[in-house]
């Protein structure tokens, strides 16, 4: 469950898009295109998806969710680390760092969470730039991760968050899961396209 970095310069733009909105998809994917290409990612040596969270609490498996559904979809463009089968949370966070660093020379991260929010921004998928902070929105002190970030707000913060995350629908972060997914799925294939020309 993360805490976005407010360190960011007041330059900093972030995006919110609410998953009902019937162009979530096509506006989440400009969304991620302008800022990867915002940020020359392609002059990093890869680009990592880190879903962060853990499938044992409804509200906290958005991350495993997208990089389940992201698995099953063969392309070489975004590396995904995190799953269901293999999910990435306050025990391994530091340790699959560490191991993304050895792999790879110059990663460029976009760290995946979900977060609690207000109320009227429940079901909206953020994107950012710079890190975020995974497992501080329950009080956990983990590193900061991430070149850009995007977080869904999966339900209300701000009391009893254990007890809140428990109770979160799933349909709601499935929905968002599938939302995010579809937005980078459409990414791999815009590079594909731009690779053949």
């Amino acid at each position: 469950m993360a805490l976005l970095n407010n360190n960011l310069p007041a330059t900093a733009k972030k995006s919110r898009i609410h998953v009902e909105d019937p162009l979530a998809i096509d506006k989440l994917y400009h969304v991620l295109l302008d800022k990867l290409r915002k940020h020359n990612a392609s002059g990093y040596d890869c680009i990592i998806l880190l879903c962060i969270g853990t499938d044992r609490s409804t509200g906290d498996c958005l991350g495993p969710l997208v990089g389940n559904i992201l698995s099953h979809e063969p392309q070489e463009f975004i590396h995904v680390f995190g799953t269901l089968d293999k999910p990435v949370h306050a025990a391994n966070l530091q340790e699959t760092i560490d191991h993304i660093n050895q792999l790879y020379r110059a990663p460029f991260i976009i760290a995946l969470d979900a977060c609690l929010g207000g109320i009227e921004n429940i079901g909206c998928i953020t994107v950012g730039d710079g890190s975020l902070q995974p497992g501080a929105g329950v009080n956990k002190n983990l590193p900061k991760v991430g070149n850009m970030h995007v977080t869904g707000i999966v339900n209300v913060g701000g009391f009893m968050e254990y007890l809140v995350l428990q109770n979160t629908r799933l349909n709601l972060v499935m929905k968002m899961a599938t939302t995010i997914a579809s937005a980078i799925k459409l990414i791999t294939r815009t590079h594909i396209v731009e690779e053949a020309l």
